[in-house]
């Protein structure tokens, strides 16, 4: 029986790959990448031969690739999907073909690993029991500050990911759309650079106003709750 494997990989540090996907990443026939060249540094990382079918699959040819792979499905093959870093379907591609896999009956096992919304999450300090993940806010400013304002009156935890040329603007568009609020911005998380700062909105958002931040970032706001809000200076 075919089976459509989601395995997620590391997002910083190699050392984070399970025993598990290193067995699948050595057993499936085919592998679908949303960039080869990321995978094959996982492959060699580990010492692992590639698999017999090596193709891309990403935003730019889900369909195309997404028929390939149904094809290698229904015909017996089984197939791994991996994407640059973290799960497939997490703000990445995989959420297409996860779909499609499961109209036709096919099965699909997920290998799971690294996330870095979980693992900023944890490291925030703010509350874990409830919390909603908000992917990439939009780029326009007005779009921005009504994706936040969505959000305005929950009180759970909000995560984002952002580009690191656009923290500063989040930062700044959460602290005037939600109030000062408890947040922390995690930057590389599990690579050598890693850091954090938490903090007020207000106090970050001045942090990082110049834009100049290198690599991955995760933004975690707390929610509507008095214990992690103040009121503006008079």
């Amino acid at each position: 029986m075919s089976i459509l494997y989601l395995i997620s990989t590391p997002i910083g540090n190699l050392e984070d790959l399970t025993y598990r996907a290193v067995k699948v990443l050595g057993s499936v026939q085919a592998l679908a990448c949303e960039d080869t060249r990321h995978t094959r540094i996982v492959l060699d990382r580990y010492g692992i031969a590639a698999p017999p079918i090596l193709l891309s699959y990403h935003e730019h040819n889900e369909e195309q690739a997404g028929q390939r792979i149904l094809e290698l499905l229904e015909s017996g093959e089984s197939v791994g999907l991996c994407t640059n870093a973290g799960t497939p379907g997490i703000s990445d591609p995989g959420y297409r073909i996860i779909a499609a896999c499961i109209e036709r009956g096919i099965t699909v096992e997920a290998i799971p690993g690294p996330t870095a919304l979980i693992l900023a999450l944890t490291l925030s300090g703010l509350p874990v029991s409830s919390f909603t993940f908000k992917g990439f806010p939009p780029r326009k400013p007005g779009q921005l500050r009504n994706f936040l304002a969505a959000d305005a009156e929950a009180p759970h935890t909000l995560i984002f990911y952002e580009s690191p040329f656009r923290v500063g603007s989040l930062l700044a568009a959460a602290h005037e759309v939600l109030g000062d609020r408890k947040a922390a911005v995690c930057i590389e998380l599990t690579k050598k650079f890693e850091r954090l700062r938490r903090g007020w909105l207000s106090e970050l958002a001045a942090e990082f106003a110049d834009g100049k931040v290198k690599g991955e970032v995760t933004v975690v706001i707390a929610g509507k709750n008095a214990k992690f809000m103040r009121e503006p200076a008079v």
